[in-house]
């Protein structure tokens, strides 16, 4: 099946799994699933080639600047040897970084070790907390693998994840390794304001970071707050004098803390806010994550995004 004649589109996904766009030259005839050579700013890389529908093809091209990564060739089934042959090198030359990393007590984590299939250039990815000195690791790296391009690069926390995948607490794929293409800044601040526990194992993902569809829902929230009274204000309901304790943003409800101690729900047009005080009567309203005595505290302005959260330099 050709791309070219029959007007089918193709692309393929790299490193975070992220689609590109193929530019497929008229020789080279692919179906999909099939493996290519194509050239990157790396180098030679391999990747399956994945259908593309039109409608996807035509949001690249309404990006503007449309760019289609070359094939080189379709791999042979001695191509394909040649590749598992790298696979295990790739892992070899991981253990062997991460012994010159030990060697040279350096406070880095390894995380993947990528070569080029032209073997001309290998790249170890790694995150840590600050700046690293790694002039003598890089010493004993170009001893190690001769007559190859070494390329040590610093990641963040959140494109560690996106370039291991896995699965997240909703039972899908990581949104960082399936579609998301940039990574949006994220605070406690989206948590609170749509009602969730500040609870780490609720609203951090594998990363150590907030999660990322924190961001993804947070403009209807907001929408669905106009007009409503905020949590721990006094109002007045049919059954009396009350005291906001939480908000129903799906169903625009109003849980209210009468003075009797029952708690009902309320529709927002059914109650008004007044300038009474009170405080006489209590509402619980969470203000930080309190772990088990087993557990170690955490401070939840940690899961927030910080320097070192993402680099864009995978």
């Amino acid at each position: 099946m050709c791309n070219c004649k029959s007007g089918v589109k193709f692309g393929i996904r790299l490193l975070k799994n992220k689609l590109h766009p193929l530019s497929v030259p008229p020789t080279v005839h692919l179906k999909h699933g099939d493996m290519v050579l194509v050239r990157t700013e790396k180098g030679e890389e391999v990747a399956r080639a994945t259908l593309i529908s039109s409608c996807i093809w035509k949001q690249f091209e309404k990006q503007g600047d449309l760019q289609e990564i070359p094939v080189i060739r379709a791999l042979s089934a001695k191509d394909i040897e040649a590749l598992d042959k790298i696979r295990i090198e790739e892992n070899d030359a991981y253990d062997k970084c991460l012994k010159l990393v030990e060697k040279h007590n350096l406070p880095m984590r390894l995380i993947d070790t990528k070569y080029t299939f032209d073997k001309r250039k290998i790249t170890f990815y790694y995150t840590a907390p600050g700046r690293v000195d790694f002039r003598e690791l890089l010493k004993d790296l170009t001893q190690t693998f001769k007559r190859v391009r070494i390329d040590l690069r610093h990641i963040g926390v959140r494109d560690e994840t996106a370039i291991m995948e896995g699965v997240g607490l909703c039972g899908r794929q990581f949104c960082c390794c399936s579609f998301l293409d940039n990574f949006e800044a994220t605070n406690v601040k989206l948590a609170k304001d749509q009602g969730m526990p500040l609870n780490p194992g609720k609203i951090s993902g594998v990363c150590g970071r907030l999660l990322c569809c924190l961001n993804y829902e947070y403009q209807n929230y907001l929408d669905a707050a106009v007009g409503l009274p905020p949590v721990g204000s006094g109002v007045m309901t049919p059954d009396g004098i009350g005291r906001v304790c939480s908000l129903h943003f799906l169903s625009g409800n109003v849980a209210v803390k009468l003075e009797d101690g029952r708690v009902k729900d309320f529709k927002g047009s059914e109650i008004e806010m007044v300038d009474d005080d009170v405080n006489n009567i209590e509402i619980a309203i969470p203000q930080a994550y309190i772990p088990d005595d087993d557990i170690e505290p955490i401070d939840i302005k940690e899961l927030e995004d910080d320097s070192q959260s993402t680099t864009h330099n995978v």
